[in-house]
């Protein structure tokens, strides 16, 4: 993790247009894995991964001049990937006539078959239950579990309360924890 100078100097070096490319490919080094696990757990297949990554890294290229330091800069790709993500998903339910919840359903039915997913019965079941959730309570369980972001950064990244970040993940876990019950 970049300390905040580091990160001032990137988007500095970004909006300016001074040693652009460089900045880049600094920013790139430093949040693609963070970035790529994030879309992956939104995802859920490998390739389209990487797809939704290209396209949120794109973003962030083409958008950096507009970014006011309001909130810190992984937060903001963080929304960007997460808008990505969701986006990229709406299309795909789009394409193959499913509704939101059968896309979901779709997702995890599928990660037995993706040969990236490395995961025992324990996580497939656990992917299983978070394709039951609300959307919201899915995004905040995955940033939380998956990413060990604190409730502050995800409620920066989604633009809502701390409380209701808490509340989302207290349901969220309710849920998991009834639906690997019954499994």
């Amino acid at each position: 993790m970049p300390t905040q100078n580091e990160e001032d100097q990137i988007v500095k070096q970004l909006q300016e247009g001074k040693r652009k490319e460089e900045a880049f490919s600094k920013l790139v080094a430093l949040y693609q894995e963070r970035l790529y696990w994030h879309i992956r757990n939104i995802v859920k297949n490998h390739e389209d991964t990487h797809d939704v990554l290209q396209n949120t890294f794109i973003k962030v290229f083409r958008y950096i001049k507009n970014f006011k330091r309001e909130s810190k800069l992984y937060s903001w790709m963080y929304r960007i990937a997460t808008n990505e993500s969701i986006t990229f998903l709406n299309k795909k339910a789009k394409q193959l006539q499913l509704s939101s919840q059968e896309m979901q359903d779709y997702l995890a039915n599928n990660l037995e078959s993706d040969v990236y997913f490395e995961g025992d019965h324990i996580q497939f079941a656990l992917h299983k239950a978070l394709a039951t959730l609300p959307e919201k309570q899915r995004q905040v369980f995955n940033m939380k579990y998956f990413q060990d972001l604190k409730y502050k950064e995800i409620a920066e990244i989604l633009e809502v309360s701390e409380g209701a970040c808490k509340s989302n993940y207290h349901h969220a876990a309710k849920k998991i924890e009834k639906y690997i019950k019954e499994d």
